[in-house]
């Protein structure tokens, strides 16, 4: 029990999060200083990103392009284009599909990207690679990605994606030039930044999904909306997985490389999502917008998990490469 406790620490505060959103939502000059509140914390959120990623780490893996172009394109591409085939579908919901065509125009996760990797002994360097450029691309990407593929819906526009750039881009960038200054102050304090991260994204869940029932939107979402959204997720994850595996084959790439697209090229990032989301959409469809995404996140951990174990094990002939002078040859 402690071990699932600890290994599944933040799902459950989500879980806490919204059930104490559906309970005791924001109200009244309350939920204008949670809103306040969440754009300060998503600044924060991306200045501290902006701190972390190395640009050399980020740049020297492209030149093992015939990988990234894959991930990319799965990310970037095949993603969107199955996102925008469920947008017109309008199923489970209106707006559960176009929280899935959201959730599909999302860059990559890091962490568990290269977490998984490192497990099913697929080439970490260029997990660490892959997973940053995405992050790095989907700042610009993603926005631009959401216009296109939803169109009107939600709020979208161009001062929405003006705001992203603001927001989010901004903070980035200043990360990026505070790097050089305070990027080892911030590494030897790695445990409290956790804490931040996981503190802003809490509070976003909190005024999105707050923000949901107090306009009643959970009202008009059935349990058969919810259980059609987990099976097409189901359907969605798994195209994708089997997709990037046997596009990897077609390439003729190592084990090792086919591993790392695989598990980079299916995932989409929570911690980027949620605060976008709060940027990109207006009103209380907010909280059904990001549902997909919660789901998603908690399905791709259980399913990516499992497959990594089982990967790593039937493995013969492909180990991590994770030595500082690998990553950067």
């Amino acid at each position: 029990m402690r071990r699932f406790l600890t290994a599944n620490a933040f799902v459950l505060c989500l879980l806490a999060t919204v059930g104490l959103a559906t309970l005791l939502p924001a109200r009244g000059g309350f939920a204008v200083g949670v809103d306040h509140a969440t754009t300060v914390a998503i600044a924060l959120l991306f200045l501290l990103y902006g701190t972390r990623l190395s640009p050399r780490e980020a740049w020297e893996g492209l030149r093992h392009w015939r990988l990234h172009v894959t991930v990319v394109g799965a990310t970037f591409v095949v993603f969107p284009l199955l996102g925008l085939l469920v947008g017109l579908t309008d199923l489970p919901t209106p707006e559960l599909a176009a929280g899935v065509a959201f959730l599909c125009c999302l860059p990559s996760t890091v962490q568990s990207s290269i977490a998984f990797t490192s497990v099913a002994r697929g080439n970490v360097a260029a997990a660490i690679c892959a997973a940053s450029f995405s992050n790095l691309l989907g700042i610009v990407a993603s926005p631009l990605l959401v216009a296109l593929v939803l169109g009107g819906q939600g709020g979208i526009s161009g001062q929405a994606v003006l705001d992203v750039a603001l927001q989010l881009l901004a903070p980035f960038l200043l990360g990026q030039l505070l790097r050089p200054w305070i990027g080892r102050f911030l590494a030897r304090h790695r445990t409290v930044l956790g804490l931040v991260d996981r503190g802003s994204i809490l509070l976003v869940v909190y005024s999105a999904f707050g923000e949901g029932v107090v306009e009643g939107v959970w009202q008009r979402t059935s349990v058969g909306s919810l259980l059609a959204l987990v099976g097409l997720e189901v359907v969605l994850l798994a195209v994708v997985l089997l997709a990037t595996w046997h596009v990897g084959r077609l390439f003729a790439l190592p084990r090792a490389d086919r591993v790392t697209i695989m598990f980079c090229g299916s995932k989409k990032s929570l911690a980027s999502g949620l605060p976008m989301a709060g940027v990109l959409f207006a009103g209380p469809v907010v909280g059904l917008i990001v549902l997909p995404l919660m789901l998603y996140h908690q399905l791709q951990l259980m399913v990516c998990a499992a497959l990594a174990q089982r990967l790593g094990r039937t493995s013969d002939d492909a180990a991590p490469v994770t030595t500082r002078e690998e990553v950067r040859r």
